[in-house]
């Protein structure tokens, strides 16, 4: 279990009400205690913060406002201490418009070297008013940005796939991946054990950027074009594999055990597998899990379509529920046919689908706050949303600024311990968090902090979640099927997930529920984990 870090939201220590480094490192301890095995920490690198910290402008350093590179050191030195693990995330297929190189290429004429490690491209159109191409940016509006060129002239276009500040790198260039390469080592050297890889689908570009087959506008999903031409190129692949040999370089050197994940956002289950082949990363995100409605038949599907697509890889799955890019999930579950939200409602399947998660064989991937049962936060005020997707959208997207609210640590109010009292939060905090701080739910056995100590620590200590063991359990009342999702572990555990309004019968001895028993059965919206009784 890895716990997602998304530092400028997750602990104040100086009181600028940013998240830094310092900050991490004093709860470390919780971390601990919750029972999780690793922190994947999201980017702390020198960044302008067009994109919250994924437009990085120097891959080797800390945001000032986050700390320093020996806080950083200390940062993994402790962790390793307290037996926690330490992931970083890498932002390869783009930099920062303020990173030297791009700094450089702006003020270089046409063709020169620093232009080559980006792309630029001539204008179409008389007078090149037009773009290169139709491609869309995944943040809305079209994915090329004009320059103008030193001279005062209008000039060339460049390539972003996301945000205009972050323009994309040339990937097929040799200096652009020994750049990375060094890249990883510098933070391997530091002592990290591994790298989640940002938007992998990205970084290769067919060979003469052609038009795209579906040119609609986005607005931060992905999906509208994983069919397209731009997306998921083949060429990716080289690039995973060099990574793969800088990974087996460092396990070699250090005889540390190393991990790495990829963000890939493909098509299909098949696709994903790819990412994962035996010489190239070690597991990939599935986000067929993360975007899957409450319903017992799309669950069941994603958790089987993915085990499929891996079985011939070796790879093992890696599931998630939410992620600083990602609605959190009490809000999803708590979205009624209607449109209203009932928080009750999403906190319920949320506890529920914890043990749905933390049952299925792999690893598995926890975003700071939803131990806490954390909602999204719709109602922020437009003027003080960061995200570019609102910003580009003209307002209509919210963006993903709502997950990322800092978190509460304990207090009746504001800052509620993320920062020193009288601190003010870089995104406001609601007052109806003042119940589900970490200090309010610690001695609470009904929290849903409670609830994740509980698991994990079953998770980590019972031999039914030791292997990869799994088979589904069928149901034999047709009614059933389309309301409980429920397989089989090892040693006999069994997880039962009820999706339903009728209560359902439970097949062996309980080790843990997500909700109180009904007469020994267990209620809709409510999972359980139990011991099949012998035969």
């Amino acid at each position: 279990m890895i716990y997602e870090i998304y530092p400028r939201s997750f602990a104040d220590a100086d009181g600028d009400g940013t998240g830094d480094v310092r900050g991490i490192i004093a709860r470390l301890p919780y971390l601990r205690d919750l029972g999780v095995d690793g922190v994947w920490i999201a980017p702390w690198y020198p960044s302008p913060l067009a994109d919250g910290g994924y437009d990085v402008s120097d891959h080797r350093g800390i945001h000032p406002a986050l700390g320093t590179l020996e806080d950083a050191a200390e940062l993994i030195d402790r962790a390793h201490e307290l037996g926690l693990r330490v992931v970083l995330d890498v932002v390869a297929n783009h930099v920062s418009h303020e990173h030297p190189w791009f700094v450089e290429a702006a003020a270089a004429a046409p063709g020169s070297p620093a232009r080559r490690r980006f792309h630029f491209r001539p204008g179409r159109g008389p007078d090149g008013d037009e773009p290169p191409n139709n491609w869309q940016s995944a943040f809305g509006g079209p994915a090329w940005t004009r320059l103008r060129e030193p001279d005062g002239r209008p000039g060339e276009w460049y390539l972003h796939t996301f945000a205009p500040e972050q323009p994309d790198l040339a990937w097929d260039l040799e200096e652009v991946a020994a750049e990375y390469d060094e890249v990883l080592r510098h933070w391997l050297r530091l002592g990290v054990d591994g790298f989640r890889f940002d938007a992998v689908p990205a970084l290769a570009k067919r060979p003469g950027l052609p038009d795209a087959t579906a040119p609609a506008a986005h607005d931060g999903a992905q999906g509208p074009w994983l069919n397209d031409t731009h997306w998921d190129v083949d060429e990716v692949h080289a690039v995973l594999r060099r990574w793969r040999g800088v990974l087996d370089e460092g396990e070699r050197a250090t005889g540390r055990s190393l991990v790495s994940v990829a963000e890939a956002v493909v098509r299909t289950p098949e696709r994903l597998a790819r990412y994962v082949r035996p010489d190239e990363l070690h597991t990939a995100f599935n986000f067929d899990l993360v975007h899957a409605p409450w319903s017992a038949r799309a669950l069941r599907e994603a958790i089987e379509g993915s085990l499929a697509a891996l079985a011939s890889t070796g790879a093992p799955p890696t599931w998630s529920l939410s992620s600083h890019d990602e609605t959190r999930h009490v809000t999803r579950f708590g979205r009624r046919p209607d449109g209203t939200l009932d928080l009750a409602l999403g906190r319920r399947r949320a506890r529920a689908a914890a043990l749905l998660l933390l049952g299925l064989p792999g690893s598995a991937y926890l975003y700071q706050g939803e131990e806490l049962g954390l909602e999204e936060v719709e109602d922020l005020p437009d003027h003080l949303r960061q995200d570019p997707v609102h910003h580009r959208s003209g307002g209509t997207v919210p963006g993903r600024d709502g997950c990322r609210v800092p978190l509460p640590w304990s207090g009746a109010s504001a800052p509620f311990g993320f920062g020193p009292p009288g601190s003010t939060p870089w995104l406001p905090q609601p007052e109806r968090w003042a119940g589900l701080t970490a200090q309010a739910q610690a001695d609470d056995a009904s929290s849903m902090l409670a609830l994740y100590h509980r698991a994990l620590a079953l998770r980590r200590t019972h031999p039914g979640f030791a292997g990869d063991g799994f088979a589904w359990v069928g149901q034999d009342d047709p009614d059933d099927q389309d309301a409980v999702v429920a397989f089989r572990r090892d040693a006999g555990v069994a997880v039962v997930v009820n999706l339903g309004e009728r209560p359902v019968e439970l097949p062996g001895e309980v080790l843990l529920t997500s909700a109180p028993l009904l007469d020994g059965r267990l209620p809709g919206d409510a999972a359980a984990w139990v011991v099949a009784n012998p035969a």
